[in-house]
């Protein structure tokens, strides 16, 4: 595996394109679709290797900027090649299709992403893939089956930010000869490798903090030298490839992302300790402060927390609910997170294997990088709205 001793070095100096004289200082954007070739052996022997990264054959098979990209994201990962691809769900579907055919069994958590859950019971099950869900705070042994070829979880997990033991679950899957693959765009590689504790593949959503700006639609399958050969040419089989602004923006996104995950590291606790105080409120699930079930292995493994967690309220009507949420002034509605700008949104957890237990209506919030006193003053003239 690559190794970074600097990630803030690195996420200034990878993927900035060839060492020349009169270099941008952003790699442009690189469109096309077709390459020309001088000769027909030349174009030949690129067809023979148009599944190794870095050659330029077709435009579905990359170009300078996204193999730039690409070799960014898998070095910061510790991985041995990443595949870019047209959105997050994209990562995820890819990574699934790439580790399960009919008659396999996939074994998810009973926390992850919605669409990941959706993709699983309407896609993967209809052509003969079995899936079931498990409690990601437990020993995964019991749930692995012989035919399991997968594992899928989160860290943390999606709406209840729950923090799984990511070796233990990635160790389990290994011993058993399957493969373990986790969604880390919550941490971003810059506060956790889970490669490095043991996991096979990473999918990530770069929509997300790694573009930065809401406004890029972009996923990353990271994978380890083992998993990497399997994955690529399933993403290539599948005609899916991340668009040339998405790339360009990635790349651009890198540069600050260590500094924009710092910024909403600290506004994001401080507005959670600050909720915490609240008499509406009834819990905070924010994997940094310990109440958050699996804060010990947060404790372990990551090196720091996003700016997204959640809060339980207490029991109140979806009347109220909506008014509070109405009422926020500096707080977006919207799917998504990782931006500048501060979102709320309520969120149904979807449980099978576990249940969701409280009473109260779940909320989650991305901190972004308005003042946090005035969002801390938002807050409070609109929660008294939830009695």
């Amino acid at each position: 595996m690559a190794e970074v001793s600097s990630i803030s070095d690195a996420l200034v100096h990878l993927g900035r394109g060839p060492d020349e004289n009169g270099r941008p200082v952003n790699l442009p954007i690189s469109q096309g679709s077709t390459m020309l070739f001088n000769s027909l052996s030349e174009f030949e022997a690129a067809r023979e290797a148009r599944h190794e990264p870095g050659t330029l054959y077709y435009g579905r098979y990359g170009n300078p900027a996204s193999f730039e990209l690409e070799h960014a994201i898998a070095t910061l990962e510790g991985g041995a090649g990443c595949i870019s691809v047209s959105a997050g769900l994209t990562a995820v579907t890819l990574a699934l299709m790439g580790a399960a055919k009919a008659g396999d069994h996939l074994l998810v958590a009973d926390n992850v992403y919605a669409p990941t859950r959706g993709f699983c019971d309407t896609v993967l099950a209809r052509y003969g893939v079995e899936i079931s869900y498990f409690d990601p705070m437990q020993d995964i042994t019991p749930c692995l089956r012989p035919n399991t070829t997968a594992v899928m979880f989160e860290a943390p997990g999606s709406g209840t930010f729950e923090v799984p033991d990511i070796p233990a679950i990635s160790a389990a899957a290994r011993r058993h000869g399957a493969l373990s693959i986790i969604d880390g765009t919550w941490a971003t590689p810059v506060f956790c490798q889970p490669l490095r504790l043991g996991a096979d593949v990473v999918v990530h959503s770069g929509s997300k903090y790694i573009g930065g700006h809401a406004d890029s639609m972009i996923g990353f399958i990271v994978c380890n030298e083992a998993t990497y050969p399997q994955m690529r040419k399933m993403a290539l089989a599948f005609g899916d490839k991340a668009g040339a602004q998405d790339v360009f923006l990635s790349l651009r996104g890198l540069r600050t992302l260590e500094m924009r995950m710092k910024a909403a590291e600290a506004a994001g606790l401080k507005l959670a300790t600050w909720l915490a105080g609240q008499p509406q409120i009834t819990r905070v699930l924010h994997p940094a402060l310990p109440q958050c079930p699996g804060h010990e292995f947060w404790k372990r493994d990551f090196t720091g927390a996003a700016g997204l967690f959640g809060v339980v309220t207490r029991k109140t009507s979806t009347e109220k609910l909506h008014a509070f949420v109405d009422e926020l002034e500096m707080f977006g509605i919207g799917v998504s997170w990782g931006g500048f700008e501060s979102l709320v949104l309520p969120v149904q957890p979807l449980r099978t294997a576990t249940r969701w237990q409280e009473e109260g209506h779940l909320i989650r919030f991305n901190i972004g990088f308005e003042n946090p006193d005035s969002l801390c003053a938002d807050l409070a003239r609109a929660l008294p709205l939830l009695d």
